[in-house]
C-alpha cells in the first residue's frame, strides 16, 4: 500500500503544506478510486496518515460524520456507504479536476481503470495499475514504457497460447545472427528476441497485419525515444494517444 500511496501523494500540489483536514478528502480518494475500495471507514483513512508518517487529523471519524449531513452553512462532502464514507459528486469531481487535469486525461485514466478486471494474468494487472498511477501523476516517459512492456507482454501471451506453431515456422527461417533461440519452446524465450525482430516475425507468420505492424513500430521508436535521454518532450497528447492506440489495437483485438 505505501508505495502506491507515496507515489499518490506526489500527485497533489502543494502536498506538504496541506493541512490534516484538506487531506482527509484526498484519502477518501486515494482509497475508493485509487485502491478500488467500496467506501473509506475512518480507520482506513486514519492508516493512509499513519503509513506516511503524517500527524493524523484529531478526529477523523467526527470530520467525516459530520461532512456528511447538510448544514446551512457547509456542503455536504460525503456520501455514507456500507461501513465508511464515498466522496461526494461535485467533491469527487474536483478532486479529480485537481489530480487529473483536463477531460479527456479524466477519460483516459478512467478507461484504463476499466480495463484493468478484464486483464487475466496477473502480472498484466500490476503493469496497468502502475501505468494507471504514472499516467495520472503525468510521468509520462514511464507510463509508455510500462504500456509497450505491457503490450510485448501481451503479445507474447497471445502467441504462446494461440499461434505458436506459426510463429516457429518463421523463427525457424530466421538468418539474424543475433537471435539464438531457434524455436519457443517456454515463453521465456521471446526475450532472447529483439522487438523489433519480433515483430517482424508477427508479420511475416500472418500473426498480425500490416497495418498493426506499423503501429508497433511506430510505437516501439517512442519508446526507444521516452527510454533514452533526449530533449524531446513527451506532452499530454503523446502519451495519451500512445496508449490508447495499443489497449484499441493490441490488448483489446489479441484475447488470450
Amino acid at each position: 500500500m505505501l508505495r502506491k500511496l507515496e507515489a499518490f501523494v506526489q500527485q497533489i500540489p502543494d502536498f506538504q503544506n496541506k493541512r490534516a483536514a484538506e487531506l482527509i478528502d484526498y484519502f477518501v480518494y486515494y482509497l475508493t478510486e485509487i485502491a478500488a475500495l467500496s467506501s473509506a471507514s475512518s480507520h482506513l483513512v486514519e492508516s493512509c496518515f499513519t503509513e506516511l508518517k503524517l500527524v493524523p487529523y484529531s478526529n477523523v471519524a467526527s470530520y467525516l460524520s459530520r461532512y456528511s449531513k447538510k448544514q446551512s452553512d457547509r456542503k455536504i462532502k460525503y456520501l455514507k456507504k456500507d461501513a465508511g464514507y464515498i466522496l461526494e459528486r461535485s467533491n469527487l469531481a474536483t478532486i479529480k479536476k485537481i489530480l487529473i487535469g483536463s477531460p479527456s486525461k479524466q477519460a483516459t485514466a478512467i478507461s484504463l481503470r476499466d480495463m484493468v478486471p478484464k486483464l487475466i494474468i496477473p502480472i498484466e494487472k500490476q503493469y496497468l495499475n502502475e501505468i494507471i498511477i504514472c499516467y495520472e501523476a503525468g510521468v509520462r516517459r514511464a507510463a509508455i514504457i510500462l504500456m509497450w512492456i505491457l503490450t510485448v507482454n501481451h503479445l507474447y501471451e497471445y502467441v504462446f497460447k494461440h499461434q505458436l506453431n506459426q510463429f516457429n515456422v518463421e523463427l525457424a527461417k530466421n538468418t539474424d545472427k543475433r537471435i539464438k533461440v531457434h524455436a519457443v519452446t517456454k515463453i521465456d524465450d521471446f526475450s532472447e528476441i529483439p522487438e523489433n525482430k519480433f515483430i517482424e516475425f508477427l508479420k511475416a507468420s500472418n500473426i498480425i497485419t500490416n497495418d498493426i505492424r506499423k503501429i508497433l513500430d511506430t510505437k516501439l521508436g517512442i519508446r526507444n525515444t521516452s527510454a533514452h535521454p533526449s530533449s524531446v518532450v513527451i506532452n499530454e497528447v503523446k502519451a495519451t494517444d500512445f496508449i490508447e492506440d495499443l489497449i484499441d489495437n493490441i490488448l483489446l483485438k489479441y484475447s488470450i
